[in-house]
């Protein structure tokens, strides 16, 4: 039987404007987590985000998720967390005589890793796997995992105490760390009303009914974003972005002690993906140097890493990418 036709352009991006739209009134305030969110959908991308308690993190994540057609799980990451308690584990089954495997969490297409840098690294490492690979190994089974795979991390910025960092190769795994700050005044009043009436719609049992993105949606538009067009100037531009992360000394001796590592291959790939995608969100068929610039410090800012006199010095990863950023010319 012949496959159906895609879905057109315009109904796909009438899809994803009303799913922002939607999203915009459950997250006040924090539009460009909303748009971060969107961007690591279509890039095919797991997303890191980080803030202070009650920014509606974990509601925004949850609420993308709602909004697919996909299973969500959510895990509370603590220090007791186990990696059989994300991968699953074999148990023992008497009554046939054999080991029989569970899957756990981890087998949900979108995974909410909450408040990620509360479990040690042992666990933490349970997920490198499955990021890079789409695939879990326990004993000496590997299973794959959905078509559909985002890991949806948080974390806590403010709590030093019974906290573990991400290893840097954990990091290098996100597409994306995103951090977000406090509404303005405007947007704090607007979650006051929203709050209320949600409190209302509990009291009488009103449930708001929620429109599901059908998965192939998805992938029609991820598809369409690898179709868009990036000029081969653009593209130098990109690369010697990377690049000047790694050897900084042609546009600054001092950027260059300061920076440790670079960006891998890994951050190109995310920082061309992630551009293709906002402007894909924008309704344009290629891809604009603000685009690159715009999303730079969400892709770049965990994989450049100062050195030990830069981090005296008060420079963090941010800082540094801002500065390639000032130094590299446009095309």
């Amino acid at each position: 039987m012949d496959s159906p036709n895609p879905p057109d352009a315009a109904r796909l991006h009438d899809a994803f404007r009303a799913l922002s739209d939607d999203l915009s009134t459950e997250i006040v305030g924090q539009s460009a987590l909303i748009e971060r969110l969107l961007i690591a959908l279509l890039a095919d991308g797991h997303l890191l985000v980080e803030g202070a308690p009650g920014l509606a993190k974990t509601t925004a994540i949850r609420a993308l998720a709602a909004r697919l057609e996909a299973d969500f799980a959510r895990v509370q990451f603590t220090p007791d967390l186990l990696p059989a308690d994300l991968t699953g584990t074999e148990v023992w089954r008497p009554q046939d005589g054999r080991f029989e495997f569970l899957p756990g969490p981890i087998f949900h297409p979108v995974l909410l890793a909450d408040e990620i840098n509360r479990a040690p690294a042992k666990v933490q490492s349970a997920l490198l796997e499955a990021m890079g690979e789409r695939q879990v190994t326990v004993g000496r089974h590997t299973y794959p995992l959905p078509q559909l795979f985002l890991v949806m991390a948080t974390q806590n910025p403010i709590e030093q105490e019974g906290t573990f960092p991400l290893p840097e190769a954990q990091l290098d795994r996100f597409l994306m760390y995103v951090r977000i700050g406090y509404p303005e005044a405007a947007a704090e009043t607007e979650i006051l009303r929203l709050v209320r009436e949600r409190a209302r719609q509990t009291l009488h049992s009103v449930t708001k009914a929620v429109t599901r993105m059908p998965l192939a949606d998805v992938f029609a538009a991820r598809e369409a974003v690898l179709d868009l067009h990036v000029a081969p100037a653009l593209e130098r531009y990109l690369i010697e972005l990377v690049l000047a992360s790694r050897d900084a000394r042609r546009y600054d001796a001092d950027l260059a002690r300061r920076i440790a590592w670079g960006a891998s291959p890994r951050g190109s790939i995310a920082l061309e993906r992630c551009a293709r995608a906002r402007a894909w969100l924008a309704g344009r068929d290629y891809v604009t140097p603000e685009d690159v610039r715009a999303i730079a410090p969400d892709v770049l800012r965990h994989r450049v890493l100062p050195s030990y006199e830069a981090t005296a010095e008060g420079w963090d990863g941010e800082r540094l990418v801002q500065t390639l950023l000032d130094k590299v010319p446009l095309p």
